[in-house]
């Protein structure tokens, strides 16, 4: 039997506000599930800059013992009251630099929880085609890099999108950010295939990929200024307490 239009578009109607509430059911009860999957990538991304994590590994459970967080201004002053977990670190990045939340990871000695092996920094940019983030580690000196890790939304692969491979973030690993008091950084070169074992600040870059490579420098750069009068503040505490 033919229906007449005016059903059609009724039925039609009462079918999208049916799949639409079911999909909106769906959404809220899967979200404590996704934001728990979203912050443990975030605990274990941390970890991995500072620790090789192995299979099996419980994230949550080395994250609270080893990690203590905080929250920095632009100064290197603590901010009371606010959680790391909580600062949105993309729209801190819209920011002016000098008013952003700067979010700051302690890693503890396994032994000694009072002294504090490695800091963790969120940094983020933008590469050729779309954002690009990750953490930087420290070793204590506060200017050796322990590690990196870089991810991205859009870059081409095979080409920038090797910013998330372990072979191009191994060669951050023992460059220094400082010389003396000047914040250097540490700059991704063009070309690639070069040595700079002997250069604290200079790593060899990516064929093809120069733009990436870009927004990879100026992503350090920014961040590192961000957390400079930190970094700088506690590499003061660190010389003192070493030479006591």
């Amino acid at each position: 039997m033919r229906q007449s239009n005016g059903y059609i578009i009724f039925y039609a109607a009462v079918l999208t506000v049916v799949c639409g509430g079911l999909l909106a059911f769906a959404s809220q009860s899967l979200k404590p599930l996704q934001d728990a999957n979203v912050e443990l990538e975030r605990k274990q991304n941390i970890l991995a800059t500072v620790i090789e994590l192995k299979d099996g590994d419980d994230i949550n459970a080395i994250y609270a013992a080893r990690v203590k967080e905080s929250v920095i201004d632009a100064s290197g002053n603590v901010k009371e009251g606010v959680k790391a977990a909580d600062v949105d670190v993309v729209k801190e990045y819209k920011k002016n630099p000098t008013e952003r939340l700067l979010p700051v990871y302690e890693f503890r000695n396994e032994s000694d929880p009072s002294k504090v092996d490695n800091v963790v920094l969120p940094i983020y940019g933008f590469g050729l085609w779309n954002d690009i983030w990750g953490f930087v580690a420290f070793k204590s000196d506060l200017n050796t890099i322990q590690g990196v890790k870089f991810q991205h939304k859009g870059e081409t692969p095979g080409l920038g999108a090797r910013i998330e491979s372990e072979e191009v973030q191994e060669r951050f690993k023992g460059k220094s950010v400082f010389d003396g008091d000047v914040l250097n950084s540490v700059v991704m070169q063009k070309g690639e295939g070069n040595d700079y074992s002997n250069d604290p600040h200079k790593v060899d870059g990516m064929s093809g990929a120069t733009l990436t490579a870009k927004g990879v420098n100026n992503m350090l750069l920014d961040y590192l200024t961000c957390y400079k009068g930190y970094l700088k503040k506690n590499q003061q505490n660190v010389s003192l307490n070493t030479n006591l």
